[in-house]
């Protein structure tokens, strides 16, 4: 048993209004630079629709992520390692600008310049890109509140085998918000299609990243991520993705989307498992047992074996501790009412979702069923709004069972707590769900009241931990701290105060002591950092 440790989010979709703040913030901490003007790290979409880029969820069409061979061996979709270097200066699996969408803006300036007249002035739509005047036809968030639906709902991957089923007429139109970043997956496929070896998934939190100084921008992680969350900066010629926000949580802070989330959906905290059981479940033959082997591949922390394991295997005392408390845990593995994204690509994604419940209330009244009967609360899941079946095949692979089960819980839930509010006798038995009263109560709690400290539990990175990191990854600074990159602090390459860390260890300015048990720790070292430097806006950057 090797033991590690991933940091992971669950998200709640029963709470996202749709509002896009995630987006919005997420893009002006990191993509709001040349070059990036299409990318969202963070985005979020409307189901059922094709996405962003357009159906990327189609890896017929763009091979991305693993399946398995003739022989039962796990390979990446996109080829062979031959493959892949006859096709290096031509991958036909990429999606154009027109699958993201070009970006565009307005010509505000005439507003502000037109001279005085009879006619009042209008702007016109400018490509980011070529600053010429354009038509706009697709964009990231194009679909919103199902706008482009009577013309695209139809052609998303997950509703074509369903369409019979599915009508998008009005009586029968269902939507939801879906929103994404990066999976920062245990098995992920982006980090094995890099041919220069810049992707990489660090050992301490399980995050995966791209090493700018070592990228070439061959692009074969953009095809190979099968949920198309890695993108090319034009501008630089580097790739570029979701860092988990990783300066945030090595401080023990949640995401800048999680911080800013208006819903308060989104829940961070620490996994452990078994990397040795990562290539057998993500082997897994039947797709639909997928979800089930990755449950497998994570280790209970209140496991004594697991604990002391841990921590011989140099996973900090205070780290398994998080693992106790961590909301991601309850979620995924104690209780179960979260699932992942699209578990057939075989990466074994770390963001997991809970699946919405529609009004179960509403759904069996409507059905003509008396909505205190238990069994009939349970059959009006199957009849909801949203197609459990839908819902399978975003979250198990066509498995029912698994969105069946978690909804049953939600529902049994809700039905509980409402009856203790108002001094009744709940109508549905926890049995049914396998759930105890101090389990719905404790999920309920973690559901709908939670805390901040409840919802985020995320131990600090051990400074102590660094020089043997730095070593072992042969890196001897951040790669993200220059120019046009995501973590730049101004175009001459000045770097707001941080953490500086050195091969033949820290300079004695740097040092703030050791403590009771001999750890070295470091202090925020802002000798060489002027204070315009704080602000990326004050020296020219973009920030």
């Amino acid at each position: 048993m090797r033991v590690m440790a991933q940091v992971c989010m669950v998200m709640n979709l029963d709470k996202c209004i749709g509002c896009h703040t995630c987006s919005v913030t997420c893009k002006q901490t990191w993509t709001n630079r040349p070059g990036t003007e299409y990318v969202y790290f963070n985005n979020v979409e409307t189901k059922p629709g094709l996405g962003y880029p357009a159906r990327y969820e189609d890896q017929e069409r763009w091979k991305g992520g693993w399946h398995l061979d003739h022989k039962g061996r796990l390979t990446l979709r996109s080829g062979s390692r031959l493959k892949r270097l006859l096709s290096i200066f031509y991958n036909p699996d990429l999606p154009t600008i027109e699958d993201y969408h070009e970006p565009y803006s307005y010509d505000y300036a005439r507003l502000i310049t037109a001279p005085p007249g009879t006619r009042a002035p209008s702007v016109s739509t400018r490509s980011a890109l070529t600053g010429r005047e354009m038509n706009p036809t697709w964009g990231a968030n194009w679909e919103d509140d199902l706008a482009g639906a009577p013309a695209r709902a139809l052609e998303d991957p997950n509703i074509v085998a369903m369409s019979e089923k599915v009508r998008l007429d009005f009586e029968s139109v269902f939507m939801f918000y879906l929103p994404r970043i990066c999976e920062h997956c245990l098995n992920p496929s982006c980090v094995a299609s890099c041919p220069s070896g810049a992707m990489y998934k660090r050992e301490e939190d399980g995050i995966v990243l791209v090493d700018q100084d070592r990228c070439r921008g061959w692009r074969f992680c953009v095809s190979g991520c099968p949920y198309k969350k890695v993108y090319f900066n034009h501008r630089t010629g580097k790739a570029e993705k979701c860092t988990f926000c990783f300066p945030r949580t090595e401080a023990g802070l949640p995401t800048v989307c999680s911080q800013t989330c208006v819903g308060r959906l989104r829940y961070l905290g620490l996994m452990l498992y078994d990397a040795d059981r990562v290539l057998a479940a993500a082997a897994t033959t039947d797709p639909t047992d997928l979800y089930e082997s990755q449950l497998q591949v994570f280790l209970d922390p209140d496991d004594p074996r697991v604990a002391a394991e841990a921590e011989r295997q140099g996973v900090p005392h205070d780290w398994v501790t998080a693992a106790r408390r961590s909301p991601t845990y309850s979620l995924i593995s104690r209780y179960r009412v979260a699932l992942p994204l699209h578990p057939e690509f075989r990466t074994m994604p770390m963001v997991w979702y809970i699946p919405p419940l529609s009004p179960v209330s509403d759904a069996a009244s409507a059905a003509g069923y008396d909505e205190a009967d238990p069994d009939a609360v349970f059959a009006a899941i199957d009849s909801l709004r949203i197609p459990v079946e839908y819902l399978a095949n975003l979250f198990t692979a066509g498995e029912v069972a698994p969105v069946r089960n978690a909804l049953r819980r939600l529902a049994a839930i809700r039905s509980v707590m409402r009856a203790h509010q108002l001094g009744a006798h709940p109508a549905l038995d926890l049995d049914d769900v396998g759930l105890s009263e101090d389990d719905a109560e404790d999920l309920f709690r973690l559901l709908a009241i939670a805390r901040y400290e409840d919802r985020y539990v995320i131990p600090p990175a051990h400074a102590e931990d660094a020089g043997r990191l730095l070593a072992q990854h042969d890196l001897s600074g951040c790669s993200l701290e220059s120019e046009g990159r995501p973590g730049m602090y101004g175009h001459d390459g000045g770097r707001a105060a941080s953490f500086h860390l050195h091969r033949d260890g820290p300079p004695e300015s740097s040092v703030a002591g050791r403590d009771d048990k001999g750890r070295l720790h470091l202090r925020l070292d802002e000798t060489t950092s002027p204070a315009r430097g704080l602000r990326p806006a004050d020296d020219g950057g973009a920030g």
